[in-house]
Protein backbone atom coordinates (compact mmCIF):
# COMPACT_ATOMS: atom_id res chain seq x y z
CA UNK A 1 0.00 0.00 0.00
CA UNK A 2 1.13 3.42 -0.96
CA UNK A 3 1.43 6.18 2.05
CA UNK A 4 -0.52 9.12 0.79
CA UNK A 5 1.58 12.84 0.41
CA UNK A 6 -0.29 13.93 3.78
CA UNK A 7 -1.19 10.91 5.63
CA UNK A 8 -2.90 12.91 8.60
CA UNK A 9 -4.74 14.31 6.49
CA UNK A 10 -6.03 11.26 5.33
CA UNK A 11 -5.54 8.52 8.78
CA UNK A 12 -6.40 9.52 12.23
CA UNK A 13 -3.75 10.19 14.68
CA UNK A 14 -2.67 6.65 16.12
CA UNK A 15 -2.75 5.16 12.01
CA UNK A 16 0.69 6.34 11.08
CA UNK A 17 4.13 6.05 12.53
CA UNK A 18 7.23 7.31 11.71
CA UNK A 19 10.23 6.03 10.60
CA UNK A 20 12.53 8.37 11.96
CA UNK A 21 16.18 6.90 10.83
CA UNK A 22 14.55 6.91 7.69
CA UNK A 23 13.52 11.20 8.02
CA UNK A 24 16.94 11.77 9.32
CA UNK A 25 18.69 9.78 6.97
CA UNK A 26 17.38 11.69 4.27
CA UNK A 27 17.72 15.15 6.57
CA UNK A 28 21.54 14.75 6.51
CA UNK A 29 21.40 13.65 2.65
CA UNK A 30 19.45 16.76 2.33
CA UNK A 31 21.90 18.86 3.90
CA UNK A 32 24.55 17.71 1.36
CA UNK A 33 22.88 18.65 -0.91
CA UNK A 34 22.20 21.74 0.02
CA UNK A 35 26.34 22.51 0.86
CA UNK A 36 26.31 21.11 -2.31
CA UNK A 37 24.46 23.70 -4.05
CA UNK A 38 25.85 26.11 -2.59
CA UNK A 39 29.60 25.36 -3.50
CA UNK A 40 28.58 24.89 -6.73
CA UNK A 41 26.64 28.08 -7.36
CA UNK A 42 29.42 30.14 -6.02
CA UNK A 43 31.98 28.59 -8.54
CA UNK A 44 29.92 29.33 -11.42
CA UNK A 45 29.13 32.54 -9.85
CA UNK A 46 32.98 33.28 -9.72
CA UNK A 47 34.63 30.97 -12.61
CA UNK A 48 32.05 31.17 -15.04
CA UNK A 49 30.22 34.35 -15.07
CA UNK A 50 33.26 36.45 -13.22
CA UNK A 51 30.19 37.45 -10.20
CA UNK A 52 32.63 38.28 -7.32
CA UNK A 53 30.18 36.58 -4.80
CA UNK A 54 31.61 36.35 -1.05
CA UNK A 55 34.77 37.75 -1.47
CA UNK A 56 37.21 39.96 -4.19
CA UNK A 57 37.92 37.92 -7.39
CA UNK A 58 41.33 37.85 -6.39
CA UNK A 59 40.40 34.96 -3.55
CA UNK A 60 39.77 32.40 -6.54
CA UNK A 61 37.18 30.40 -8.02
CA UNK A 62 35.27 29.02 -4.84
CA UNK A 63 36.03 32.25 -2.88
CA UNK A 64 37.46 32.63 0.60
CA UNK A 65 36.65 30.84 3.54
CA UNK A 66 33.10 32.56 4.01
CA UNK A 67 32.09 30.12 1.08
CA UNK A 68 32.66 27.06 3.70
CA UNK A 69 30.84 29.06 6.14
CA UNK A 70 27.99 29.83 3.53
CA UNK A 71 27.87 25.85 2.67
CA UNK A 72 28.01 25.10 6.34
CA UNK A 73 25.10 27.45 6.87
CA UNK A 74 22.87 26.18 4.30
CA UNK A 75 24.27 21.90 5.58
CA UNK A 76 22.93 23.57 9.38
CA UNK A 77 19.80 25.40 8.00
CA UNK A 78 18.49 22.04 6.46
CA UNK A 79 19.15 20.05 9.68
CA UNK A 80 17.18 22.23 11.71
CA UNK A 81 14.37 22.36 8.57
CA UNK A 82 14.33 18.44 9.63
CA UNK A 83 14.10 19.01 12.84
CA UNK A 84 10.75 21.27 12.13
CA UNK A 85 9.44 17.97 10.07
CA UNK A 86 9.97 15.73 12.65
CA UNK A 87 8.12 17.66 14.77
CA UNK A 88 5.22 18.84 12.52
CA UNK A 89 5.29 15.20 11.79
CA UNK A 90 4.85 14.23 15.31
CA UNK A 91 2.72 16.78 16.19
CA UNK A 92 0.11 18.50 13.22
CA UNK A 93 -2.56 17.63 11.40
CA UNK A 94 -1.21 18.11 7.51
CA UNK A 95 2.33 18.42 8.24
CA UNK A 96 3.65 18.83 4.76
CA UNK A 97 1.56 21.33 3.86
CA UNK A 98 2.66 23.56 7.21
CA UNK A 99 6.14 22.28 6.36
CA UNK A 100 6.07 23.64 2.86
CA UNK A 101 4.23 26.83 3.90
CA UNK A 102 6.89 27.48 6.56
CA UNK A 103 9.51 26.58 4.71
CA UNK A 104 8.68 28.33 1.31
CA UNK A 105 8.10 31.68 3.42
CA UNK A 106 11.97 31.01 4.73
CA UNK A 107 12.96 30.84 1.57
CA UNK A 108 11.74 34.02 0.58
CA UNK A 109 13.64 35.62 3.84
CA UNK A 110 16.93 34.00 2.62
CA UNK A 111 16.28 35.13 -1.19
CA UNK A 112 15.56 38.55 -0.36
CA UNK A 113 18.54 38.72 2.39
CA UNK A 114 21.52 39.37 0.16
CA UNK A 115 19.65 42.74 -1.38
CA UNK A 116 20.43 44.33 2.65
CA UNK A 117 23.63 43.57 1.88
CA UNK A 118 26.45 45.90 0.88
CA UNK A 119 27.69 44.36 -2.13
CA UNK A 120 27.58 45.14 -6.37
CA UNK A 121 24.16 44.40 -7.44
CA UNK A 122 25.10 41.60 -9.78
CA UNK A 123 26.68 39.94 -6.52
CA UNK A 124 23.70 40.59 -4.29
CA UNK A 125 21.63 38.89 -7.32
CA UNK A 126 23.54 35.51 -7.72
CA UNK A 127 23.76 34.81 -4.11
CA UNK A 128 19.75 34.93 -3.98
CA UNK A 129 19.42 32.93 -7.11
CA UNK A 130 21.72 30.27 -4.83
CA UNK A 131 19.76 30.43 -1.89
CA UNK A 132 16.80 30.03 -3.71
CA UNK A 133 18.24 26.82 -5.43
CA UNK A 134 19.13 25.62 -2.23
CA UNK A 135 15.82 26.11 -0.70
CA UNK A 136 14.12 24.76 -3.18
CA UNK A 137 16.15 21.84 -3.40
CA UNK A 138 15.78 21.25 0.44
CA UNK A 139 12.11 21.81 0.13
CA UNK A 140 11.28 19.35 -2.40
CA UNK A 141 13.70 16.81 -1.10
CA UNK A 142 12.24 16.95 2.10
CA UNK A 143 9.03 17.06 1.45
CA UNK A 144 9.41 14.03 -0.41
CA UNK A 145 11.75 12.53 3.07
CA UNK A 146 9.08 13.27 5.17
CA UNK A 147 6.06 11.50 2.73
CA UNK A 148 8.06 8.51 2.90
CA UNK A 149 8.86 8.34 6.70
CA UNK A 150 5.39 8.13 7.35
CA UNK A 151 4.15 4.42 7.69
CA UNK A 152 0.78 3.33 7.57
CA UNK A 153 -0.29 0.99 10.91
CA UNK A 154 -2.47 -1.81 10.49
CA UNK A 155 -5.18 -1.99 12.70
CA UNK A 156 -5.08 -4.25 15.88
CA UNK A 157 -7.36 -7.32 15.58
CA UNK A 158 -8.53 -8.90 18.94
CA UNK A 159 -5.77 -11.15 19.64
CA UNK A 160 -3.04 -8.13 19.19
CA UNK A 161 -3.98 -6.53 21.92
CA UNK A 162 -1.27 -7.59 24.15
CA UNK A 163 -2.83 -8.82 26.61
CA UNK A 164 -4.48 -12.65 26.99
CA UNK A 165 -8.37 -13.33 26.77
Amino acid sequence: MAVPDDMTSREPDGHRSLATGRLWAGGVTTAVVAALVVVAGVFIARRVLGIPVLAPRSVGNLGSSTTVIYAALAAACTLLATGLLHVLLLATPSPLRFFGWIMALADVIAVAAPFAQPASLPSKVFTAVINLVAGVAVISLLSGVGSSALRPVAPRTCGERGHAD
